[in-house]
């Protein structure tokens, strides 16, 4: 609503507003774009007009939204899968990534399947086998490998923390 409602106040018109992005309907003075990131910012928000931020917020998105929001196995291969939904070519996307934000979009995408691997471990609703079929890991061992490159501790580890916690939680 705010960002609809800022873009309102400054005279401009839109065709659509969601998360991430608006597509404005027709020219857009400086001053326009100046007045909308002032009203933004107050906001806690951030305008983005540079065309490569723009894109690196939608390659952040789409991993974020198929690691973290996908209930199924995730069974896609990522270059694909980026290329497809972007309509650019995987090469370009991950050199505007790493030149953007200073970390290849492999990294950025085994972070969060790291990240989404200890959110089930801390649910404790799946097994590591389970979780690494859900992941997509070619087995528990590379799963298991790669959490503790990552984390410096192994899955079985990790879980093992997380029970010694609640136990001295519940002893406090």
């Amino acid at each position: 609503m705010v960002v609809k409602d800022e873009i309102e106040k400054i005279g401009l018109k839109y065709t659509n507003v969601k998360i991430g992005e608006a597509d404005i309907i027709g020219d857009v003075q400086p001053e326009q774009i100046e007045q909308l990131g002032i009203a933004l910012k107050k906001s806690g928000l951030l305008l983005m007009d540079d065309k490569k931020s723009i894109l690196v917020e939608k390659i952040k998105s789409s991993i974020i939204e198929l690691v973290h929001y996908t209930e199924e196995q995730i069974k896609v291969n990522l270059s694909d899968y980026l290329s497809e939904k972007l309509n650019y070519n995987y090469t370009y996307l991950s050199n505007i990534f790493s030149e953007v934000k200073g970390v290849t979009i492999e990294k950025f995408y085994l972070t969060h399947k790291i990240e989404r691997v200890k959110e089930f471990i801390v649910y404790d609703e799946l097994n590591i086998s389970e979780i690494a079929y859900r992941m997509n890991y070619s087995s528990v061992a590379h799963l298991s490998n790669q959490f503790k490159k990552f984390t410096g501790l192994t899955p079985t580890s990790f879980k093992m923390l997380k029970h010694k916690r609640r136990d001295t939680l519940e002893n406090v």
